[in-house]
């Protein structure tokens, strides 16, 4: 059987107020384009998530929405303030036990990159995926029964807003 892993790291966030709590910090203008942009590649290529888990911090819900405007399709969504900044360990344990076949989770760096990097049987010859900049996405295929039999995946594709 084969599960589809769709890690996407939030798009760029706006850090004009200092003060502002980090989960409450909203998309950046560039973070605004980016998403949409992403969520339509994602569309093109037919990588769409049946479940997504969601941080719950502003940016991730917003970009969450942002690309899912460019979705034939709604997924089922849960937001989870677990994700919020989760190591890969954590990140990789809210997978277990999901029934959905294709799984987009919306995080954060460092949590999002290194999960992505651990996951992945070889990594892209792209130059960004190593420090896993905002927006970007990978897609990785599993052969596996389910999410706590996976281990290395191949990537499909990947990409950041500055490839499209």
């Amino acid at each position: 059987m084969s599960l589809t892993l769709i890690l996407i790291r939030h798009a760029k966030s706006d850090w004009a107020d200092p003060g502002q709590p980090d989960h409450a910090r909203p998309l950046a203008p560039r973070g605004r384009r980016d998403a949409p942009r992403m969520g339509a590649w994602l569309a093109r290529g037919g990588h769409l998530p049946e479940l997504v888990l969601c941080s719950d911090a502003a940016r991730t819900r917003e970009t969450l929405a942002l690309m899912q405007s460019e979705w034939p399709t709604t997924p089922e969504i849960r937001h989870a303030p677990a994700l919020y900044a989760a190591p890969p360990r954590k990140l990789r344990g809210a997978l277990e036990g999901m029934g959905a076949r294709s799984i987009a989770l919306v995080a954060h760096n460092p949590g999002i990159g290194q999960l992505a990097a651990d996951l992945a049987a070889e990594a892209p010859a792209h130059p960004r995926f190593a420090d896993y900049p905002t927006c970007a996405v990978t897609v990785l295929k599993f052969e596996a029964k389910d999410w706590s039999s996976i281990s290395k995946g191949h990537i499909a594709a990947f990409a950041i807003p500055a490839d499209l």
